[in-house]
């Protein structure tokens, strides 16, 4: 009877209902836990000997369950592809690298501020430079400047800040490759951004990246990271409303804040827990004001993890 029960209550409406936004909420807990894991890689292989692990598995993954050899590619998507793969790449590798010094919710925080200039890069309305001051007060309060214990290292910042740069570029070049099928071109922008940050890991690792137990590591950190969180995101974005996955999407740094918090002993300090709370909000509010059009449409196509 109890499994009668479960199973009545898996069928039901509501629980149905609920999936999409449960499975979203998994992959961002997945991406962050996976994340924190890559930097126990760091004092092995480095963060780049971990950036190239994690991408360099991933794109093995993706490859081997996407086969994009079975599509067809034109040369004029070839050059899409490569532009896209090389920004996924450096990216990545940025991302990575700023993680050695700052902790891992100030980090997605930070760049969190790519795609949100993109987003109020053509602001007409009042509101949407109340989301700009916003963001501009919450990344203010990151700023290498304050005294204290807290204070954050100037490189570190300029690492994450080049990742939102990249993250901007990421979603032009993407939108190009939306004619494309959705697994082809994460597949090969995942490989070609894969052989972007190999040389970086080989000067910094060298032999240490073929380690079993590093590989078996990376492989950890590569499912955890990329392939968990991007089937899960494609559940979710085949019937949530874009805008609705933009503002549940934004919630990645507080996660990534907390997973730091308890899995990195990464300590905040009020301060910064209030900038983050900042760019949160201008990010929602960016997402809600922006774009009425396809305000209710779903996505149709899955969009791979950033990070």
């Amino acid at each position: 009877m109890l499994m009668t029960r479960s199973r009545t209550a898996l069928a039901s409406p509501t629980f149905t209902a609920m999936m999409p936004y449960l499975a979203l909420l998994g992959g961002m807990i997945s991406l962050a836990v996976g994340t924190s894991f890559a930097k126990g890689l760091f004092p092995i292989v480095g963060a780049e000997g971990a950036s190239t692990l994690r991408v360099g598995l991933s794109a093995l993954v993706l490859v081997c369950i996407w086969r994009p050899w079975r599509f067809r590619l034109s040369r004029a998507d070839i050059g899409r592809v490569l532009c896209y793969g090389v920004v996924l790449g450096l990216m990545n590798l940025s991302f990575y690298m700023s993680l050695r010094t700052i902790p891992l919710g100030l980090a997605i925080a930070i760049e969190f501020s790519g795609p949100l200039v993109l987003a109020l890069i053509h602001a007409r309305r009042a509101i949407h430079f109340l989301w700009i001051a916003c963001a501009v007060v919450g990344l203010g309060m990151l700023l290498p400047i304050w005294s204290g214990v807290h204070s954050l290292d100037p490189v570190g910042v300029a690492y994450a800040a080049a990742a939102g740069v990249c993250w901007a570029l990421y979603i032009i070049f993407g939108k190009r490759l939306s004619h494309m099928h959705a697994g082809q071109s994460v597949a090969l922008g995942m490989s070609t951004a894969a052989l972007v940050i190999l040389p970086f890991g080989a000067a910094s690792a060298g032999l240490s990246l073929l380690a079993p137990s590093v590989l078996a590591f990376g492989l950890c950190v590569a499912l955890a990271s990329s392939a968990l969180p991007y089937s899960l995101e494609m559940i979710a974005l085949r019937h949530i409303p874009k805008r609705t996955f933009g503002v549940l999407l934004s919630g990645e740094p507080a996660i990534g804040a907390v997973a730091g918090l308890f899995l990195l002993h990464e300590q905040l300090s009020p301060l910064q827990w209030l900038a983050i709370a900042c760019i949160i909000v201008a990010s929602v509010g960016a997402i809600l004001t922006t774009g009425k059009d396809d305000a209710d449409a779903p996505v149709d196509a899955p969009v791979p993890t950033a990070n």
